[in-house]
């Protein structure tokens, strides 16, 4: 594999920087700071490394993700459901409300399958329990509980063939495969396909390679595993934060891959695992762009609704 370049593209200090979603229509970069209302942060980010514009936008609630619809503006996964957002009104409207206990958990990450879905899942606050479900926003914005015991969602994707459908719960350790029906969006079958019980970090967020490799985030260690089809580790790069976050690739030839990370010190969780700071560790909460591996990503699509 070639050699590659890892940059710290933004000092952007996020509070807990999630779901980057690349446009490929402007080729710029979104992401969110999940948490960073809690400390006065904005929640929705833009990027656009042509120029070197940066936007960003506030939104009084957690943001768990984001998706671009296609009708202009964004889909997100509150802490209680699903609600566009419009970036010039900055209105926020309820599109659908999801009926687990939203008093300990949120809606965390999420992604759209390529028929224009919408599917995010829960988390408990504390990473503890499995409170949670799966959830997917069709176009016509009917809801449906695609799984359920979760503690924390995160890393939803697919094969380049949309058979299956990725997913992990991070503090259960896992990262699940699904036989997906891309014409229904139902998913079936659930198995492992990677743990992460004995590795030093946790699965977070995730994104599939055009040769079908699934790349994944781990927060805690660290480190950027790229997974071959069979489950096996391909790769492992050390990225200079511990506590990054999540993966998407972009750039013109979407070769480029972008990670978010995390500067927050004051977790939640009751399991110990993150390490005790009284500071973010240095470029903690910062965007970084990794260049120079000669592969590169899929597009991704946009919400139908």
């Amino acid at each position: 594999m070639a050699d590659y370049t890892i940059e710290c593209l933004l000092t952007c200090d996020n509070h807990l920087g999630e779901s980057p979603v690349w446009d490929v229509q402007d080729c710029c970069l979104y992401w969110v700071d999940s948490t960073g209302r809690r400390v006065g942060k904005p929640a929705l980010w833009r990027y656009c490394p042509r120029t070197g514009a940066l936007a960003h936008w506030r939104v009084d609630r957690d943001v768990g993700a984001m998706a671009l619809r296609e009708r202009g503006g964004a889909v997100l996964a509150l802490n209680d459901g699903f609600y566009f957002y419009d970036f010039a009104s900055h209105a926020l409207d309820c599109v659908a409300r999801v009926d687990d206990d939203t008093t300990r958990a949120r809606l965390n990450d999420g992604k759209c399958d390529r028929r224009g879905r919408f599917f995010a899942g829960g988390m408990d606050d504390k990473e503890e329990l499995g409170l949670c479900s799966l959830w997917r926003l069709d176009a016509d914005l009917s809801l449906h509980r695609i799984d359920s015991g979760i503690i924390c969602s995160n890393g939803p994707c697919w094969s380049p063939d949309d058979r299956l459908f990725y997913f992990a719960d991070t503090f259960q350790r896992e990262i699940w495969a699904y036989d997906y029906d891309i014409a229904t969006g139902e998913a079936r079958n659930r198995r492992v396909f990677a743990s992460t019980a004995h590795d030093s970090g946790f699965a977070d967020g995730s994104t599939v390679d055009a040769e079908g490799f699934l790349w994944n985030a781990q927060v805690i260690s660290g480190d950027l595993i790229r997974y071959a089809p069979d489950g096996s580790v391909d790769r492992k790069i050390g990225m200079p934060v511990r506590n990054i976050t999540s993966v998407m690739f972009g750039g013109d030839r979407l070769d480029e891959i972008y990670v978010t990370s995390m500067a927050r010190v004051a977790h939640p969780a009751v399991h110990g695992n993150f390490a005790v700071q009284s500071r973010p560790q240095f470029g903690a909460g910062s965007l970084f762009r990794i260049t120079g591996l000669g592969i590169r990503g899929l597009p991704e699509s946009r919400f139908g609704g």
